[in-house]
């Protein structure tokens, strides 16, 4: 019997077979898709030991473990999170089992590692550090229990693929490590990086191995590997496609590419120098026993043609729009007036019209409009939008929640906006769907705000979507915050921020205040941390409508806080509380002129004169003092 060789002198002797999709076999022979596939090593081992068998009686070298998604994140959503050593420890248990019982002792067994299924900041809420302790909890157990080879497959962001990577030489600086990514249609990464860089920067971390899987068939898997391999001459690469792009009928996923032709792939692979072949969703034992049949046959011609390099596609620049009316006031240091104002619930536009025709005659410079206030179904804000704009004749300012959008969403949204001549965004988190008409709506999000507001700084903007692809024209989109200059923590909330800023936040707008105070103390704090705060900041104002109005506000509204002096002057204003809460309103207007970019009025109950009647007594206010200096 043959004495086994290492991973890394096997793989130095030439091409090795891996085995296909386990996925796709467990679901075929009964395996419920509502259920962590992950768990099966547990509660079915047998299943999973008839999947390995398969695979290697077809004649796979290499088989991976079912651990795919057997990290503390993917399997917390199932309430298993305290189950990851014991699941991927039972997985490379049972693939060794497997090889044992049929003597197949020249066989390798790769410890399957994937993607956590979460969001990695700045685009999602989980730190490196959290992403790389998840992995390494993983990957420490693969390896205690025997792995030959750690497998870091499916991954679409390289910075995700790099702390998995790190994860691992934190447990092993010498267990042998391949790393795949998967390409979009367009040969680009979800988060747009090409197939060059992505291998210079799998070169550059010394991986073993640097491979594709998944992908849309062998077609461009091929299409990549001869852009990565050129960039990466010196390292060993692999591939396992999917069987073609998958497609439904008669209710059931169905994969078009067979056997026969990933026998042709195999020996293309070879003859490319590419060291691991095999395949990935679609691919089952028949797709496998083809490929080894077509490798040992040394007089197999491949049909498929000689290696040719990709060619980087050189897009055409394009001029993007130019900037917004509020851009250029901000820009020039205009102190500027927006007003928020809610979507109808219903057909109605008259109203809100109206209401910002006579809002821009007061002196208002743009509408902010909301989208579902309160998580409470109302007309789609970016329509009300260009509706303000092309009757109502005043710039508006795009409130764009995350939550309740996948990023699919999230840009055929905004580019919608922007065609429709919406140049200005307020990037939030949005209302929870539980505290209003639908709660049991939908409530996921793909992108947190910082996220997207990199996403629309740094690709919407310079022309390309998420993905890379080209946009054609850039979009010229300005992006404003949330500020609670309120916070508890201020330092918390500054460090907020500066992701914000760090993404590119060209404005600020902040939770409603009623003393002047909290403006100059966030300021001085941000200041002593980070020196000047170079930003428009338009401050939120709202007038008090009565007492049970105050209270409400300060006592069950998080980031308001009302002085209790004031409180005191509405309860002892009494019926006139109204017009007291415009004369304060007023008065706060006044002095922030001098201190702040900007205001933003929030009317109460649809009050959009006393809004007007605000804005001109500050309009007034200002002409006095100018008189006077």
């Amino acid at each position: 019997m043959p004495e086994k060789l290492s991973f890394r002198d096997r793989l130095a002797q030439g091409v090795m077979l891996a085995d296909g999709a386990m996925g796709t076999l467990l679901h075929a022979r009964g395996a419920s898709i509502d259920t962590p596939f992950d768990a099966l090593n547990i509660d079915n081992p047998a299943l999973i030991r008839d999947v390995h068998r398969a695979y290697l009686e077809a004649g796979a070298e290499l088989i991976e473990t079912n651990t795919f998604g057997a990290n503390r994140y993917k399997l917390g959503e199932y309430g298993q999170a305290d189950q990851v050593t014991i699941i991927n420890r039972a997985g490379v248990e049972l693939a060794r089992q497997t090889i044992d019982f049929l003597s197949k002792t020249c066989c390798y067994i790769a410890g399957s590692v994937g993607p956590l299924g979460v969001r990695l900041a700045p685009f999602g809420r989980v730190s490196v550090e959290q992403a790389r302790a998840a992995f390494h909890e993983q990957i420490e157990a693969l390896v205690a229990a025997g792995v030959d080879v750690v497998l870091l497959e499916t991954f679409s962001d390289r910075h995700e693929l790099a702390e998995a990577f790190r994860a691992a030489r934190e447990v092993s600086d010498t267990i042998p490590i391949i790393a795949q990514v998967t390409f979009t249609r367009d040969d680009r990464t979800l988060l747009g990086d090409t197939p060059t860089q992505v291998a210079e920067a799998l070169a550059e971390l010394g991986v073993d191995v640097i491979g594709v899987n998944c992908a849309n068939g062998p077609v461009q898997v091929t299409r990549v590997l001869d852009a990565m391999q050129t960039a990466a001459p010196q390292v060993y690469f692999s591939a396992l496609p999917n069987a073609g792009w998958p497609e439904y009928v008669g209710g059931r996923v169905m994969y078009p590419a067979g056997p026969d032709y990933f026998a042709d792939f195999a020996v293309s692979m070879r003859n490319r120098g590419v060291r691991l072949v095999g395949g990935c969703c679609g691919t089952t034992p028949e797709h496998i026993a083809a490929m080894r049949t077509a490798l040992d046959n040394t007089e197999y011609v491949s049909v498929q043609p000689d290696r040719q390099v990709a060619a980087e596609a050189i897009e055409e620049v394009i001029e993007r729009a130019a900037p917004s009316e509020l851009a250029q006031k901000l820009a020039e240091g205009t102190f500027v007036i927006s007003v928020e104002m809610s979507p109808p619930k219903g057909l109605a536009t008259e109203k809100i019209i109206q209401a910002a025709h006579m809002l821009r005659e007061a002196g208002a410079d743009a509408i902010n409009v909301t989208d579902s206030p309160m998580a409470r179904m109302r007309m789609s804000p970016w329509a009300v939008c260009h509706l303000l704009q092309s009757q109502g004749r005043i710039e508006t300012v795009l409130h764009f929640p995350t939550r309740g959008r996948n990023l699919l969403r999230v840009q055929g949204d905004l580019l919608a906006a922007h065609a429709l001549g919406v140049r200005n965004l307020f990037v939030v988190m949005g209302d929870p769907t539980r505290v209003g008409d639908y709660p049991d709506a939908a409530d996921n999000y793909d992108i947190v705000p910082s996220g997207l507001v990199e996403l629309i700084n740094h690709n919407l903007n310079e022309g390309k979507d998420w993905a890379g692809n080209s946009i054609g024209q850039p979009t010229n989109f300005l992006v404003g915050c949330a500020l609670n200059l309120a916070a508890p923590d201020l330092d918390r909330e500054i460090k907020t921020l500066q992701k914000k800023l760090k993404g590119g936040a060209d404005f600020l707008i902040t939770q409603p205040i009623f003393e002047i105070d909290l403006y100059h103390r966030f300021v001085e704090r941000y200041e002593e941390l980070h020196g000047p705060l170079n930003i428009p900041i338009l401050v939120g104002v709202m007038p008090l409508a009565s007492l049970r109005h105050a209270t409400f506000l300060h006592n069950e509204v998080p980031g308001i806080v009302i002085p209790t002096s004031i409180i005191s002057r509405i309860e002892a204003a009494g019926d006139d509380a109204r017009a007291l809460g415009v004369e304060l309103a007023q008065e706060l207007g006044s002095r922030l002129r001098s201190v702040a970019k900007g205001m933003y009025l929030m009317p109460q109950f649809g009050r959009y004169d006393l809004i007007a009647e605000i804005i001109e007594g500050i309009k007034e206010d200002n002409c006095r003092r100018a008189v006077v200096g």
